[in-house]
Order: structure tokens, then C-alpha cells, then sequence
């Protein structure tokens, strides 16, 4: 019942402190898998797609204020998606990964919005990994392996010398934190979108492997904020 009322508060245009502070308090309550049996319902993941922006495919992210909204929104995503297999299904149903690779695409040369981008890319990851239908309309419609490398391009800061050489840059400053994490992330969700990729048919999936092979060699090279953060992005 608290989530339900929870939800219901959110449906309603309520002030974006209240709205974070009810996310807040859905996350920690979707951590358990008995609580998420109830609300679990198309109508309440339609809530939430709403709050983290997923359901507007024109709407660019200009509203900085609305961007903590975003975050908790989709972290709350995150866990109902992985504790439930209902969320799991219903996700396929509303097209769901369709829209954060759109959302993905927003992110892209923004500033300010890289908590927004490494959550994208983890419920990217989770859906990837829990479910082969979303793994395979990932790879084959949505172009799934060029929007994760274009993302796992942005968060290494990728500077090019030649088509498929990254620039080296010894004396280069460590990644931050954040890009370090959106980096993995990405990492972590192409593994799961080209794991099937035995065989490679066309010329412009030669392209992408290719371009992506010089991105991982690059990552390889870089390194992040802290040892185990490097240990964990190689």
C-alpha cells in the first residue's frame, strides 16, 4: 500500500523536491522483491517512464532542475526491472529499451547529465541480460552496437588520428569518476548485445566491430579515478 500510495503522489504534478523525495523512498522499498509483486502493473512502469523522460521522443533535456527526477527515476527502474520478472515482460511490451536508446541519444554532447547516462546504460545493461528478445531487438532494430560504442566513445573522451586509431595520449589526466562508471556501464551492455555476434554479413557491422575494437584498445589504455576503478574498467 505505501508504494501504491507512493505511485499515486507521483502521478500527480507535485512540486520536483516531493517527486524526488517519493523516488527516493521507491527505490528503498523495490529492493524487495514481495513489495514489487502489487504494484508491478503496466500503468505504474508507465509512471516512471514518464518521470525519467522515456516517454518523449522529441523533447530535448534543457530543464536542469528536473534532472535528479531523471536519476531517481530510472534507478528505480533499475531495481523494479531486476527483481521481477513481470517488469521484465512488461518492459518488451512498452518498447522500453527502444526509448532509452533515444534517451541515450539526448545525452549526447549535453552537459550535466552523465548520472543520467550511466543509469541509461545500466537499465540498458540489466534489460540486455534479462531478456533475450530485448538483447536481440537491441542488436537488429534499435542499432544497439552503434549507440552503446557511441556512448562508451564519449565517456573515454576518444579523439581520432585515423579512421580506426585513437590518438594516444600519454600525459592525458584520469577519468573521473562519472565517466569512469558510464564507461563500464556501456562496457557491460555491449558485451550482452554482441555476445551472439559470431558471424559478421554486412559491410557496416565490419565498420562498427572495427571501430569498436579501436575504442576497447583505447580503454585499455586509460585509466580511472582510483586502481580499482582502472582494475574494474579494463
Amino acid at each position: 500500500k505505501l508504494c501504491e500510495g507512493i505511485l499515486s503522489i507521483l502521478e500527480k504534478d507535485t512540486k520536483t523536491s516531493c517527486q524526488v523525495a517519493c523516488l527516493e523512498a521507491l527505490r528503498i522499498l523495490s529492493r524487495d522483491k514481495k513489495v514489487l509483486v502489487p504494484v508491478t502493473t503496466k500503468r505504474n512502469m508507465q509512471i516512471l517512464m514518464k518521470l525519467a523522460k522515456l516517454d518523449t521522443v522529441e523533447d530535448p533535456l534543457e530543464t536542469v532542475s528536473e534532472f535528479p527526477v531523471i536519476v531517481e527515476a530510472l534507478k528505480c527502474l533499475c531495481n523494479i526491472i531486476f527483481n521481477s520478472s513481470v517488469a521484465q515482460k512488461l518492459s518488451l511490451e512498452l518498447n522500453l529499451a527502444a526509448m532509452l536508446c533515444n534517451l541515450l541519444q539526448k545525452c549526447k554532447d549535453r552537459q550535466l547529465v552523465d548520472d543520467i547516462k550511466c543509469f541509461d546504460l545500466r537499465l540498458l545493461f540489466l534489460l540486455s541480460l534479462l531478456h533475450t528478445d530485448i538483447r536481440a531487438q537491441l542488436r537488429q532494430e534499435l542499432q544497439g552496437v552503434q549507440v552503446l560504442t557511441q556512448a562508451l566513445e564519449s565517456s573515454l573522451s576518444v579523439r581520432w588520428t585515423e579512421e580506426y586509431k585513437a590518438a594516444e595520449d600519454r600525459d592525458r589526466l584520469p577519468l573521473s569518476l562519472q565517466e569512469t562508471d558510464c564507461a563500464i556501464e556501456a562496457l557491460k551492455a555491449l558485451f550482452n548485445v554482441t555476445l551472439d555476434s559470431w558471424n559478421v554479413h554486412s559491410k557496416n557491422e565490419s565498420h562498427q566491430f572495427r571501430y569498436m575494437a579501436a575504442i576497447l584498445r583505447h580503454c585499455l589504455l586509460t585509466t580511472g579515478p582510483t586502481e580499482e576503478k582502472t582494475e574494474e574498467l579494463h
